[in-house]
């Protein structure tokens, strides 16, 4: 991911806005369809961009997917930039996190599940450097979620027992979990559940923090 990012500020303005309009191409395709069932020349017709384009920006397929892993990543961080989530430091900012992540299920009709998720199902054992693009793509996700709990611990929301770490990946873990099982069931349920009960274990241990302060 740092290459690509290095390589990446080095093109001209032009030639990121090409990049870009090709990668936008490629993850939506690849989200709707999978890797497998995707082919350069799809992403080539789509992108309306010229097979020269293509390898000058692309070595091959696989570096175009490492490129939409990346693109996927940015695009779930940036639906965290939302008032009502904030700093995904409280309660009611979590529960709103989990509302928004149904509401965009719903709205697609449950189909895609989550963008890096999906993909990730899909690639995740393919090789070590996929793999390890994956995982930091759900680093990030993981840190905004432990930035927030540790926020809460700071503020005394949570006791000092309480695993920031822990907590973040359990809620992950519920989201994607989730996902998977509402895109089959074609229903939010399992979703909801899911986070509902990640997030009302959270509340929990701050109610216990709450009565330890005030006791």
């Amino acid at each position: 991911m740092a290459r690509a990012a290095s390589s990446n500020s080095r093109l001209t303005v032009k030639g990121r806005a090409t990049r870009a309009r090709i990668i936008d191409a490629a993850a939506r395709l690849m989200y709707e369809n999978g890797a497998a069932n995707t082919s350069f020349e799809d992403v080539r017709k789509a992108a309306k961009a010229s097979g020269s384009q293509m390898s000058h920006y692309f070595a091959d397929k696989r570096s175009l997917i490492r490129a939409v892993i990346a693109h996927q990543a940015d695009a779930v961080m940036a639906d965290h930039h939302d008032p009502a989530i904030g700093n995904l430091d409280s309660i009611a900012a979590l529960r709103a996190w989990a509302q928004r992540i149904v509401e965009q299920q719903r709205a697609q009709n449950f189909q895609g599940g989550c963008r890096l998720g999906s993909l990730a199902a899909e690639l995740v054992e393919s090789d070590a450097e996929l793999r390890a693009d994956f995982a930091a793509g759900f680093e990030r996700w993981e840190a905004l979620l432990r930035r927030g709990l540790l926020a809460m611990q700071r503020r005394g929301d949570l006791g000092p027992d309480a695993d920031p770490d822990a907590l973040a990946y359990s809620l992950l873990a519920a989201a994607q979990g989730g996902y998977l099982l509402t895109q089959a069931h074609r229903d939010a349920r399992a979703l909801e559940a899911a986070l509902g009960a990640a997030i009302d274990h959270v509340e929990l241990l701050a109610i216990e923090a709450s009565e330890r302060t005030s006791g």
